[in-house]
């Protein structure tokens, strides 16, 4: 079932957001209340900008890290395991997830903080698209150097912008990261079959980025519980199936959590993507936390 599904996850007596995690950017700010679009936020599009201007947001993490009790994820295993034995019910998936945020993590805001690495590798990543598609000249030696480029398949230029946005650094993290920017790329090129990845357009970056976010949730939640379903699946085949719909349903609740911020004029653009996505972390894990059936 590949690195996620074989973690023994982390256990308790060490930071409950490790010290390499980068903090999380601040939220977007409100939209104006007359619904009129704001300054350019700069990559062309209008929309309400940070700054001095900007309605009060919240700090990025600053505090010490909570330690993680014994038996943190107990809870979320000990429901997993329930989902992957028990005919697949979809309320002990969702009171894994719930038990993952509010016991694993000690709730929401930690939990969002444990995932400042997935806002800042979606910012490098809508960055290094929106840099390509512009015709940007790339630094010396970046693997995004149109010269080295040309003439490569569709594969050979997803490695280059996994190399170029998340290079291997040893950490379990980065590894996750790297495999959601490529799963993500190649998500966008089934729904998008005729796009180029060197020329995306805007609505095309963004959906790189919503699925980069809800793969790379699904990728580090697995490495924290997801052997529960791989030790409690009666066969291989029912175990790859739970861990499909478990991706399946984290990708939905991220994808409803993007529209619901484009609804509030809350766009991932240049700029604001880092925030935008720490939006979308927010409303998904309230969604997780909030379950109680």
């Amino acid at each position: 079932m590949g690195t996620s599904a074989s973690s023994k996850g982390p256990g308790g007596g060490v930071p409950m957001v490790p010290p390499w995690v980068p903090p999380v950017p601040p939220i977007p700010p409100e939209p104006e209340p007359d619904g009129k679009a704001g300054p350019s936020d700069g990559d062309g599009q209008n929309g309400p900008a940070p700054g001095p201007q900007a309605a009060p947001q919240q700090p990025a993490q600053t505090q010490p890290s909570p330690i993680a009790p014994a038996g943190r994820f107990f809870g979320a295993r000990l429901n997993f395991g329930k989902f992957a034995s028990g005919g697949g019910d979809r309320r002990h998936m969702q009171r894994g997830l719930r038990d993952y945020v509010k016991k694993g993590y000690g709730g929401r805001a930690t939990t969002v903080s444990r995932f400042g690495g997935t806002a800042s590798t979606a910012g490098n990543l809508y960055g290094a698209l929106s840099s390509v598609a512009s015709g940007q000249a790339a630094a010396p030696g970046s693997p995004l150097d149109p010269a080295l480029l040309a003439g490569r398949s569709a594969r050979e230029v997803m490695d280059a912008i996994v190399e170029a946005v998340r290079p291997a650094d040893g950490t379990q993290d980065a590894e996750a990261s790297r495999a959601a920017i490529k799963d993500a790329l190649s998500e966008l090129l089934t729904l998008f079959p005729d796009a180029d990845l060197l020329n995306l357009t805007e609505d095309q970056r963004g959906t790189a980025i919503e699925r980069f976010v809800a793969i790379d949730i699904h990728q580090r939640a697995m490495l924290d519980i997801g052997k529960a379903i791989q030790d409690k699946a009666p066969t291989a085949t029912v175990g790859l199936a739970r861990l499909k719909e478990v991706k399946e349903y984290i990708k939905q609740t991220v994808a409803a959590a993007f529209r619901k911020l484009r609804g509030a004029g809350h766009r991932v653009t240049t700029g604001r993507v880092n925030q935008v996505v720490r939006a979308a972390l927010e409303e998904t894990f309230q969604v997780f936390e909030a379950y109680s059936r």
